[in-house]
């Protein structure tokens, strides 16, 4: 895979902002694997196409889900944005001629999650958030440190702060991400948290 060549189509199709935390995603995702004992160059791929969706705006993101016949919940229906995961899994595959199935699942559910996640999607999910140009969430130099230290754990306080986030500004919840974070709750034995 030419990363130089990627980097540079990736460029042209993202907004700065958007480019600057994608090579950051990119970025923490190697850390990640490395520490984590994963295969650098797979994560390094997810991360730097992770977001490859992010910038088309919401109608076409509707209109090429629709096509393509990717599946749109009620929440994606009213919040187009958040088909930028799905929609961005088929243009990693058709766009990127990518053909991995962990580097595709990982770009899917890199915004939600799902219960038993692979490593490579626990990485993508987790650097999308702690990645070096992310400043506004709380504890942030916490969160990082906890996801170096343990990926679930740090994984688990992702999307418990994301919950809290998002019922504080009183922002829909998409339904995967709250089984996510009940799953690895319950599995780590903290059912009441």
């Amino acid at each position: 895979m030419n990363y130089e060549k990627l980097e540079k189509q990736l460029k042209k199709k993202l907004d700065d902002s958007r480019y600057t935390h994608t090579l950051g995603v990119a970025y923490t995702c190697t850390c990640l694997a490395m520490r984590y004992n994963y295969d650098i160059d797979r994560a390094y791929l997810a991360g730097l196409l992770h977001d490859c969706a992010k910038c088309i705006d919401n109608d076409k993101k509707i209109e090429l889900c629709e096509k393509n016949h990717i599946e749109i919940t009620e929440i994606e229906r009213k919040n187009p944005f958040l088909l930028h995961a799905k929609l961005g899994s088929l243009l990693a595959k058709k766009k990127y001629h990518i053909q991995d199935e962990a580097i595709l699942s990982a770009i899917r559910w890199h915004t939600t999650g799902h219960p038993d996640m692979t490593m490579l999607e626990k990485i993508v999910f987790v650097a999308d958030y702690i990645e070096p140009n992310r400043k506004k969430q709380p504890n942030l130099t916490e969160v990082r440190h906890l996801c170096f230290e343990n990926l679930d754990q740090g994984l688990k306080r992702i999307l418990s702060d994301t919950l809290v986030y998002l019922n504080s500004k009183k922002d829909p919840i998409d339904e995967m991400t709250q089984m996510t974070y009940d799953y690895y709750n319950e599995k780590d034995g903290n059912k009441n948290e």
